[in-house]
């Protein structure tokens, strides 16, 4: 789930193929611990949800973001031009509604699944700009996956699933988006600037919640937790991992993620998902892996 901060490609160069092998081993293990992070934080964040509710814990996680991105990249956006600011006003509304659909729909329909559905989002971008017989297939099994998702079943939460698939289409636009303000603006400032004006819309909303019900300090440590273990912690292991690490193999990582968040799911909230559920997010995982492996440097 990053996707409370821009992910850094367009800040770093992606690792050369030549990169010493002794180098290899730290990007792997940065990959993983930053699945690992992302998802565990999304876990804590939900321990939350009773207090809090998934708004407020998504408030609190934009702070958070803010304050990492503001560090790292230091806008100065009395400099920023018009041309530059409204992807900026753009990426920070998308940025907002991700997160917030995204962890909606982790309330209703768990962990795995909110984010199988979620990455429908960057895989449709790969695949839509793709004309290869081989993507094609690649998508048409993602879509057998999502199918069997969303089968009907007396327990179906279809609005749980909807909000899975806004999120999706929010990842796709923050992706797209993301291009045109790292052209536009230098480093990191366009990211921080849009997480800050993102945390700024989110502030009211952490006042309103925080006078109407007060919440428990052990909410508020959950959902800190959340925005430093799912924004702050992947951004900076992302940094280190595209140094290490080829590009191709960085993006073949990112596709077990629906994995680790069924995993991490089952253990630290309880969610147990079926054998159909198990077979439809490696269908998804699968159909990614196998078009970004065969894809051309």
């Amino acid at each position: 789930m990053r996707r409370a901060l821009q992910r850094p490609a367009t800040t770093v160069s992606p690792a050369d193929p030549k990169i010493p092998a002794p180098g290899r081993p730290a990007g792997v293990a940065a990959m993983f611990g930053s699945g690992l992070s992302n998802q565990t934080g999304a876990a804590i964040g939900a321990l939350a949800f009773p207090v809090l509710g998934p708004l407020g814990v998504v408030a609190v996680r934009q702070y958070v973001a803010a304050l990492v991105l503001v560090a790292v990249g230091r806008p100065r956006p009395r400099a920023f031009t018009w041309p530059q600011w409204w992807p900026v006003l753009l990426l920070a509304v998308v940025l907002g509604t991700m997160n917030l659909t995204l962890y909606t729909a982790i309330d209703r329909i768990g962990l795995g699944l909110a984010v199988t559905l979620e990455f429908l989002g960057p895989l449709t971008i790969a695949l839509a700009a793709s004309r290869r017989r081989l993507d094609a297939g690649c998508a048409v099994l993602a879509a057998a996956g999502v199918v069997v998702l969303m089968r009907p079943q007396p327990s179906t939460d279809y609005a749980g699933m909807a909000l899975g698939l806004v999120a999706a289409c929010c990842w796709a636009s923050y992706i797209l988006l993301n291009r045109v303000v790292g052209r536009r603006i230098p480093g990191a400032q366009g990211s921080a600037a849009a997480a800050s004006v993102s945390a700024l819309t989110f502030l009211p909303v952490g006042i309103v919640l925080a006078v109407r019900h007060p919440p428990t300090a052990g909410a508020v440590l959950c959902a800190v937790a959340a925005g430093v273990l799912s924004s702050a912690v992947p951004y900076l292991a992302d940094l280190l991992t595209l140094r290490k690490v080829p590009a191709q193999t960085f993006g073949l990582f990112m596709s077990v993620n629906p994995v680790l968040a069924a995993v991490v799911g089952w253990v630290m909230l309880g969610q147990s998902l079926g054998v159909l559920e198990w077979a439809a997010i490696g269908a998804v995982v699968a159909a990614n892996a196998v078009s970004i492996a065969t894809r051309a440097d």
